[in-house]
């Protein structure tokens, strides 16, 4: 549910004090709940706000000095469950830390408890409070989309706002089986998976038709009737069908071995097999469990997993782990229900939740999810049966892979205690920020930023920098990173000067205590003025990584600030992570350079022709069939193509003649 569906009254600060003090006026709806001046901090102002709230149900916010959202709450009756916060007996150090740090509260009347519940999942995933319980790594899931705004339906990887007409089914757990399973359905249903302009522009049937994963519906190899009976075929397996899909396509390959016609015989076989390829990619597929989410949870060093299992049309569409942000002292089942609250916040919700926890709130929670998602939802923890299984198997893998997280972050920690060492660090960096350049000849130049720290790179951090500046000689390596530098780091400084938050210790800090440069002794004199000139250098620890002779791995030459370059010993477990810095931060820097490159070379020139959109361009191929076929038209026989008037066929005749 979106805030403004709600038709909640969002408290109003009026007369808003400066930091450290309360604010004077604060308001829920029209009435004034606090007019108090003095500067407050904890219980006292959590107790002069409980005197004027009402016993409604509603949504709480807790306030430090500086004005960012500490703690985002819900409550069936606002006054009495902030009352609690004021008696210190009882309470978990989390909340006395919490509380001790409050200056303000926030809050906003809800007309029932469901409506508090879900504008509390928004608000924390908004505003992110740092003693909440924090869902990390919040992608959506991609689904298969059989787009049918076309006489050929399309089968194609779907991620984001289903806005597109057709049929979805999902979501499945990565992008990957999303791409086997769209590759099995294609030998088994020969679906066509080009787009509608490679399509429309096809004389001649292409490879896919070859190797027999397209039946050409484009150059009528195949009827839209006949083609439309596969897609059906298609869409009834993906809906849970593939019992009554492979029956009838076993019956239709025995009738053509009784007819002799084994050719046929051989493509209905082979079609069962990637059906069967496709439903052993999943996994367990239950019996009685039509659609269902399944929520494991372990806890384990102060540490959370989630795992996630999909299921839908009665088959497994694959799982996912999350690691979610919660202090230690939660518990296991406030963990997991703030989970699933903030879960479905841009995810469609299934008809049945199963659990690893009874929820403290499951009946409330379903309730809310009923109201978002307009049909029944079901939420509980299975005792017996197939359902318990389920959880089981889910429990199992969440295990296993918060052990594998532990154990690669005490590796990890170990790596980054002895690169503090071997470059005589101030301390053990928590986050080393990697630079690197690409380009060829100097064309498509960019610049690319990775990010490690204890728990291994942290990709949301990436950065990629287009090469803005136009007086730079053509592949000047030392004049990008110049430029990389400054526009990172001025942009820090400039973050630093306008940012009042207060330092919270446990976020993973946006300056970095390690750079490393790719290059030597240039590249970091370079690097190194640009620090000069913005006055960081003494907050800034650099090193640059140069190749060894030949460019052999594992000779290395490292590059200090101060003092002069040195090597570690082969097989030195620092050198093998300073290479994997490394080799991201080129891999990363070259890939954004081949998506530059390939975006530019998939330009099509009659973009640059003015007056011709996307239907003049279709009609102008499917006349000429390539914009080769365009640049040789003669002016007569472009002035023939239906919407080209004379003066446009003149205006696309002289653009190709001019540029050659």
């Amino acid at each position: 549910m979106d805030e403004s569906d709600s038709k909640l009254a969002e408290p109003k600060l009026r007369d808003a004090t400066g930091p450290g003090q309360l604010a004077s006026e604060v308001w829920v709806g029209e009435e004034k709940v606090e007019d108090n001046e003095t500067p407050l901090t904890g219980f006292d102002v959590i107790a002069a706000f409980v005197k004027k709230l009402p016993n409604t149900p509603g949504v709480y916010r807790m306030l430090n000095d500086k004005g960012d959202v500490l703690y985002v709450g819900k409550a069936r009756k606002l006054k009495a469950r902030v009352t609690s916060y004021t008696r210190p007996t009882g309470l978990s150090n989390r909340i006395v830390r919490m509380i001790t740090q409050t200056v303000a509260m926030e809050f906003v009347s809800t007309r029932t408890e469901t409506e508090a519940l879900l504008l509390e999942a928004n608000l924390i995933k908004r505003l992110r409070p740092r003693f909440n319980v924090l869902l990390r790594d919040d992608k959506s899931f991609p689904y298969i989309l059989m787009a049918e705004d076309h006489e050929a339906a399309q089968l194609m990887k779907h991620r984001g706002a289903r806005n597109s007409k057709g049929s979805y089914f999902g979501p499945f757990a990565s992008a990957g089986a999303v791409g086997r399973t769209i590759n099995a359905l294609q030998k088994a249903f020969l679906i066509r998976t080009c787009s509608d302009s490679v399509y429309e522009t096809r004389t001649r049937p292409c490879l896919l038709y070859q190797i027999k994963r397209c039946s050409a519906p484009c150059t009528g190899e195949i009827s839209l009737e006949d083609y439309g009976h596969l897609v059906d075929d298609a869409k009834a397996f993906l809906s849970g069908k593939s019992k009554q899909v492979k029956a009838d396509l076993a019956k239709q390959m025995e009738r053509a071995s009784e007819d002799l016609d084994f050719e046929r015989a051989a493509v209905y076989r082979d079609r069962i097999s990637a059906l069967s390829q496709i439903q052993s990619h999943q996994g367990i597929n239950p019996r009685n469990v039509e659609e269902a989410d399944v929520f494991a949870l372990h806890a384990e060093g102060g540490q959370f997993c989630v795992q996630v299992f999909f299921f839908r049309t009665g088959q497994n569409w694959g799982n996912h782990a999350y690691f979610p942000k919660a202090d230690k002292s939660v518990e296991p089942e406030e963990v997991l229900q703030s989970f699933l609250s903030q879960f479905y916040d841009n995810k469609p919700i299934p008809k049945l939740i199963l659990t690893s926890h009874k929820l403290p709130e499951a009946e409330l929670m379903a309730d809310a999810f009923s109201q978002h998602a307009g049909r029944k939802i079901e939420i509980g923890k299975p005792q017996r049966g197939e359902k318990r299984d389920l959880v089981n198997h889910a429990v199992t893998n969440a295990r296993e892979a918060l052990a594998r997280k532990l154990a690669d972050s005490a590796s990890q920690t170990k790596l980054l205690d002895g690169l503090a060492e071997a470059l005589k660090l101030d301390g053990t960096p928590r986050r080393i920020e990697v630079y690197d350049n690409s380009h060829i000849m100097g064309t498509n130049a960019v610049g690319g930023m990775i990010v490690a720290g204890p728990d291994g790179f942290v990709k949301n951090q990436y950065r990629k920098f287009n090469i803005k500046d136009s007086s730079l000689t053509p592949g000047d390596d030392f004049g990008m990173m110049r430029e990389v530098l400054t526009r990172r780091f001025s942009r820090l400084v400039k973050e630093e000067e306008n940012d009042t938050a207060s330092e919270d210790t446990d976020a993973f800090p946006s300056w970095p205590d390690l750079v490393i440069i790719d290059g030597g002794k240039g590249q970091m004199s370079a690097s190194k003025a640009v620090l000069d000139d913005l006055g960081i250098t003494e907050r800034v620890q650099m090193i640059g990584v140069s190749k060894g002779p030949d460019r052999d791995a594992g000779r290395e030459t490292l590059h200090p600030m101060e003092g002069e370059p040195f090597m570690l010993q082969p097989r030195d477990p620092v050198l093998y992570f300073i290479q994997r810095l490394r080799d991201e931060a080129h891999r990363f820097a070259i890939g954004t350079h081949r998506a530059k490159r390939s975006a530019q070379m998939r330009e099509n020139p009659l973009d640059e022709v003015g007056g011709i959109g996307p239907t003049r361009k279709r009609a102008l191929l499917n006349a000429f069939g390539s914009v080769k076929g365009i640049k040789r038209a003669a002016l007569s026989d472009l002035e023939q193509v239906p919407g080209i008037s004379q003066a446009l066929a003149r205006t696309i005749y002289d653009h190709f003649r001019e540029s050659g």
